[in-house]
């Protein structure tokens, strides 16, 4: 049974930043009510209504995960254990994006799938692609065309895929009988711990534990054999599955985080709903910062076009009356506007400038790098806002 937990209000899609102002392109633009639900059959947190994926990954997806350092870095030493660890001859990655884990392993072992057509384009020359949605019908004509995968990788995408069965289905009948599933997605239990209710926002369909990944990956005849912590997206965990017919043995870890989970109450709705209480006064809490801050005739920016940002903005309906401009390194989200509160995104050469006193860290879960990037800015008496875990200033 499915019990809402969370209102996050009307929500528009986190990767449409608009071109222009138009009054036919603001008319337009798409909104959705995010409400998030928790399962209490299987554990399962997930967005009560799914936006359909058709809207969402378009040609003019706006992420490219290359474009970060940090996960390029990442990517790199995931391929590089993997390949030690299980050594594939076939690998597959669903949701390759602009191909920055594919590109770690020979051309000749790998298959890409992405169904945003711009990001497809960017692989289809340096190793097949297959620009599709991934289903039963993209899953039988690969297996035609190729030998059984020894290895599916899919960071932060079997996650926004709404139907669930059918990805688990399509994934059983391609995968070789002693190949693993890796899957990575932001976890549950950190985004509990440290508020972060940003991570949902229409593409998040379902946000995993280890509790629900078991309980899914034995519905569909497989075992989740291992989980491993990573820093990733503010906490992320990557689940190693498997056929139940295989050979993987369970591991420790996977017992260990397991427990974990059960001991934080991520088997029972009482949990999430005191979540839900601590994100309105989260709410609460930066709403009156800004407000604050703009009393005192500071100049606030927020530093990063995010998705996550996009959750922020318009559940806390903060716009143009805080923030001066949006900055951000990707290209293609430069000179258009964030969805819903539309705010001007510039590079950060002509934004982040000597006239800035706060930054809101929108892209907070690469706060680390960011530090490190803008020591100048700090030393001069900058200062950065975050919300989480807290809503607070960092100098």
């Amino acid at each position: 049974m499915k019990k809402s937990f969370l209102y996050l209000g009307k929500q528009p899609i986190a990767n449409s930043f608009l071109s222009t102002l138009s009054k036919k392109s603001i008319k337009s633009e798409y909104f959705y009510n995010l409400i998030v639900s928790f399962d209490t059959k299987n554990y399962l947190v997930s967005v009560k209504n799914p936006v359909n994926p058709k809207i969402q990954y378009t040609d003019k997806y706006a992420h490219r995960a290359s474009e970060s350092k940090t996960m390029r870095e990442a990517f790199k030493n995931i391929a590089y254990k993997l390949q030690k660890r299980f050594h594939p001859k076939k690998i597959m990655e669903i949701g390759s994006n602009d191909g920055v884990f594919l590109k770690n392993f020979p051309k000749h072992k790998v298959i890409a799938v992405e169904p945003c057509k711009n990001l497809a384009k960017i692989t289809k020359n340096k190793f097949k692609t297959y620009p599709n949605f991934w289903n039963k019908k993209l899953s039988k004509l690969i297996l035609k065309r190729n030998s059984k995968i020894d290895l599916i990788f899919s960071a932060n995408t079997i996650s926004h895929i709404p139907n669930i069965k059918e990805t688990f289905e399509a994934i059983f009948h391609i995968i070789s009988d002693n190949g693993v599933l890796v899957i990575e997605d932001p976890s549950l239990s950190s985004i509990i711990n440290i508020n972060s209710y940003d991570q949902f926002y229409d593409e998040h369909v379902y946000v995993f534990s280890a509790l629900a990944i078991r309980n899914i990956a034995e519905k569909y005849n497989f075992t989740l054999f291992d989980v491993e912590k990573t820093d990733t997206h503010g906490g992320s965990l990557r689940y190693f599955i498997c056929k139940k017919s295989s050979n993987h043995k369970k591991t420790n870890r996977l017992k260990k985080i397991i427990n974990e989970e059960k001991h934080m109450g991520l088997a029972h709705i009482k949990t999430y709903k005191k979540f839900a209480d601590r994100v309105k006064k989260s709410k609460i809490k930066l709403i009156n910062l800004l407000k604050k801050l703009k009393k005192d005739n500071k100049k606030i920016i927020s530093y990063g076009a995010t998705y996550k940002s996009t959750t922020v903005f318009n559940y806390c309906k903060i716009g143009l009356d805080y923030f001066h401009y949006v900055t951000d390194t990707t290209k293609n989200k430069q000179g258009k506007f964030t969805p819903g509160t539309h705010i001007p995104i510039v590079p950060p050469e002509k934004g982040f400038n000597d006239s800035v006193d706060y930054a809101f860290l929108g892209a907070w879960n690469f706060k680390k790098e960011i530090m490190n990037k803008e020591k100048k800015y700090l030393k001069r008496g900058g200062k950065f806002i975050t919300h989480v875990p807290k809503v607070e200033i960092l100098s």
